[in-house]
């Protein structure tokens, strides 16, 4: 099964849905940093570095899977919310990929607050768009932590399947287990400097993490977000008003800052996944991106909608 990535940023994604069986065969993206992320991790792969608007997809009809995840900030609460009037907005051009491309399926994450009554007329222009054009679509709201990570993060998710294919399809169910705490996620990383009292800081971190929050080029830097998240983080024995460079050293009094490791491991990243750039640019990748272990989930049960359709077809051709 085949994939092109839209908006592939760090890879979050693409490493999910690289987990869940799927063969990228392009990751478009626009932003210099995160093309290097990606290069640096997976040098095989096929990095399109440029703006989407100027994409073609015609080289790639019939593709199994049109996936990404489009710019956030006209659809999040800490923006303006001018969803479609926002110069980022870029669900036209994923709708219009999708006609040239004609997937099979495309999966499309974007933040909570796409799912605002405000947006309800926009939402229903999307699914409206993709059902002229063959597919079965539904928006469904996913936490991360259902899936195996330690922070809430709950993520709009956007699934269409093509209509002859689209019975096969089944949401991803939630585990059965919690999700570990930030203690127990960061306990080895805040100790590895030898820091007296991680020990005590790991029993203080007993919850999973607030939802990481990335910024964007025209707001936000590195730290744990606004104020309520602050909070929220200063609860778990975390200051969140910036990220640090290492760990605490081993006579370190207060609340420590999380390093980008850190975080990049409280959203589902694998530690050898590297990230490119500076701090803030490193902070932002790992910010904004949609979990693995989620992308893994919903990718595997699109995967074996595909699948199933191809099994089908073979007992079909053999009678």
């Amino acid at each position: 099964m085949y994939s092109l990535e839209i908006c592939a940023g760090a890879g979050g994604q693409a490493l999910g849905l690289e987990l869940a069986g799927f063969e990228h065969v392009g990751l478009v993206e626009i932003e210099p940093p995160a093309c290097d992320t990606l290069r640096l991790n997976r040098p095989k792969w096929n990095i399109l570095e440029g703006d989407l608007r100027n994409f073609s997809g015609k080289d790639y009809k019939g593709i199994d899977l049109l996936a990404g995840g489009v710019p956030c900030p006209p659809f999040s609460k800490a923006g303006k919310q001018l969803g479609e009037e926002d110069e980022r907005d870029l669900f036209p051009e994923a709708i219009r990929l999708v006609g040239e491309i004609r997937p099979k399926a495309i999966l499309l994450e974007n933040v909570r607050g796409m799912l605002d009554s405000v947006f309800d007329e926009y939402r229903k222009q999307i699914i409206d768009s993709l059902t002229k054009l063959g597919y079965t679509a539904e928006w469904r709201l996913l936490n991360a932590s259902d899936f195996g990570v330690s922070q809430l993060r709950p993520r709009v998710i956007f699934v269409a399947i093509r209509n002859d294919l689209a019975i096969n399809y089944r949401w991803p169910q939630p585990h059965e287990n919690r999700p570990p705490t930030v203690g127990e996620v960061l306990y080895d990383l805040m100790s590895e400097r030898g820091w007296k009292i991680a020990h005590r800081w790991k029993d203080w971190a007993n919850d999973i993490a607030p939802t990481i929050v990335g910024g964007s080029k025209k707001h936000g830097g590195p730290d744990l977000g606004p104020t309520r998240a602050k909070r929220a983080w200063a609860s778990l024995g975390v200051d969140g008003k910036g990220i640090a460079d290492e760990a605490p050293e081993d006579k370190f009094i207060g609340l420590p800052r999380l390093t980008n490791r850190m975080v990049a491991r409280i959203q589902g990243f694998p530690d050898d996944w590297l990230f490119s750039g500076k701090k803030t640019a490193q902070y932002r990748q790992i910010g904004n991106a949609f979990p693995p272990p989620v992308a893994q989930a919903v990718g595997l049960e699109i995967m074996k909608c595909l699948m199933e359709n191809t099994r089908s077809n073979i007992r079909k051709a053999h009678g």
